[in-house]
């Protein structure tokens, strides 16, 4: 999609059937304009929308097979049941047909019991239940939902994330799912694409995003708070010597001397000791003396930010900081598997 200002610009992407593929990416990186081009409600200035094949579909035939779902629910003055059977009144079946599929997906959304209420007094979660049901109850062949869960509370939106991802595993139903949040794509994806700045930078099964990022950005995106540039610097039966400044790091890879790479280390894979003896055996071939900079709070979990001669990164419990005594300034071991480490080759690294 381009213009005076591009926005997209994707070679490809294709929605495969019975699958939930999430977009995945920060604010500005062109999700919903490409969920409201496949919704058709704007039309690329280059390239095509093809839908099963076929690109030429008049545009009440190709409204017909798709459904969307909106951060704000849309709803009218009027019932519960009354809004979800909206759609329904202006495809042609009869009032039997339609009560009895809007009664079917009130019950699949645990809806039943406030039909007859007033949609100008839901809650914000039962209104975006509504607004599910309403676009489930029409059957299209794909559902398109632009951040739904945006303006619920936490928990609420765990209720509702849960209970979307039932119905489409019942269902199976194809969506593509917008989202910045990596807990509500990890919780409803089969796949994901994460885009930045209108560019696709990766696409693939929600549990290989995760694990196995390729650029150091959607690593970052993915959670990686620890990408470090080094070099290899011994490469010996399927493990590395990466050599980051004067830190030596062991990670599991076949990467050739000279190497320049990025370290990628999930924060939560590091655990810290506050002496060597109290090390306990393990597999882990990585123990980096380190003293803490930094402690931050975040939920249930302790952000620590540490000095090994490089920076790392650790989320350790609330019970384990009180019983190490961990407070800015002590000296830890950082201590993780060299399995535990994801490489990326850098065509450049400022090292």
């Amino acid at each position: 999609m381009a213009g005076q200002n591009r926005i997209l610009n994707l070679p490809e992407l294709d929605v495969n059937r019975n699958e939930v593929l999430v977009l995945l990416g920060p604010n500005g990186a062109g999700k919903s304009t490409l969920l409201q081009a496949a919704a058709g409600l704007i039309k690329p200035t280059s390239g095509s929308v093809r839908f099963s094949g076929f690109s030429r579909l008049s545009d009440l035939e190709y409204r017909r097979k798709v459904s969307t779902v909106f951060q704000s629910p849309l709803l009218l003055t009027d019932t519960v049941r009354n809004n979800i059977a909206t759609g329904l009144s202006f495809r042609g079946l009869s009032r039997k047909e339609t009560y009895e599929r809007v009664d079917r997906w009130m019950d699949l959304l645990h809806i039943s019991h406030i039909k007859d209420r007033q949609a100008r007094v839901l809650s914000g979660g039962e209104a975006q239940r509504v607004s599910l049901a309403r676009a489930f109850c029409l059957e299209t062949e794909l559902i398109l939902m632009d951040e739904p869960f945006s303006a619920v509370d936490a928990p609420t939106r765990q209720e509702l994330l849960d209970d979307l991802r039932g119905v489409l595993s019942k269902t199976s139903q194809t969506c593509m799912y917008v989202t910045h949040d990596i807990d509500e794509a990890l919780t409803i994806g089969d796949r994901v694409a994460v885009m930045f700045g209108g560019d696709l930078h990766q696409i693939g099964p929600v549990q290989t995003i995760f694990n196995h990022p390729k650029t150091p950005e959607v690593a970052a995106f993915m959670g990686v708070e620890n990408i470090i540039p080094g070099v290899v610097a011994q490469a010996n039966e399927n493990i590395v010597s990466i050599k980051s400044g004067n830190t030596i790091v062991e990670s599991v890879g076949n990467l050739p001397v000279g190497s320049s790479v990025f370290i990628c280390l999930r924060p939560e894979d590091i655990t810290l000791y506050t002496a060597e003896e109290e090390i306990r055996p393990s597999t882990a071939r990585n123990r980096l003396l380190c003293r803490i900079t930094s402690m931050v709070h975040q939920g249930s979990l302790i952000r620590v930010e540490m000095d090994s001669g490089i920076r790392l990164i650790a989320l350790v419990t609330r019970p384990s900081v009180q019983e190490l005594g961990l407070d800015v300034g002590r000296q830890v071991y950082a201590v993780f598997k060299a399995s535990a480490i994801h490489l990326l080759p850098a065509k450049s690294a400022n090292l």
